[in-house]
């Protein structure tokens, strides 16, 4: 029941700091975590050292456990070791994509095209991305991947939230008929350009 209770005060507070609800540097009270979610301690520590494990949190010795600073620098870094990644995801997954994997994926795409702001819109395409690459079946990498598109949201979210509009995204439109044609070798030039665009 414990790791349930741990996984939701994640979930909720990691959204808050990618959305920047939760600033960077601010203080994340173990106290006053518990009480809102009506628990423990001991699920609110667990959630806690996964926020710091995926770089959401930082833990100073005495100040206790503070949002992580956003560091405008690693935004580079971040979008090329994206484009390797899930280049690389990619390429070991295509030929295992199945029907249910194009039905979800098309479905992530939709969401996303439809999204009306940019929390759903983000939230949809993190989904849409992550069923294009589950296919490959590494664990690691894709652990390694999910950190990346976490760090690409909080950027997202503190530099371009007020200039995001609703779109039809027709890269997500072109990796789809180039996955299932399984042509790979468009697939991941496709994806390569839909990343670095974001810079």
């Amino acid at each position: 029941m414990n790791a349930t209770i741990a996984d939701s005060i994640y979930h909720a507070l990691s959204e808050q700091i990618v959305t920047g609800a939760l600033p960077a540097g601010e203080k994340l009270r173990q106290d006053h975590i518990a009480r809102a979610f009506d628990t423990s301690h001991v699920p609110v520590r667990e959630a806690l050292l996964r926020l710091e494990a995926h770089g959401l949190a930082i833990s100073e010795p005495r100040r206790g456990t503070r949002v992580s600073a956003l560091n405008p620098s690693e935004i580079r870094e971040v979008i090329e070791m994206r484009v390797a990644l899930e280049v690389l995801a990619l390429t070991h997954g295509i030929a295992r994509f199945s029907k249910t994997d194009m039905a979800e994926a098309e479905a992530a795409r939709q969401a996303c095209d439809a999204a009306e702001d940019m929390a759903s819109w983000e939230r949809n395409n993190r989904a849409f991305h992550r069923v294009l690459l589950a296919p490959c079946q590494m664990p690691r990498l894709l652990a390694s991947i999910d950190d990346l598109h976490i760090a690409s949201a909080r950027h997202l979210f503190a530099n371009w939230q007020h200039q995001w509009r609703p779109r039809i995204d027709q890269d997500h439109a072109a990796l789809l008929r180039a996955i299932g044609n399984q042509d790979a070798s468009a697939a991941c030039e496709i994806l390569r350009r839909h990343l670095r665009r974001v810079r």
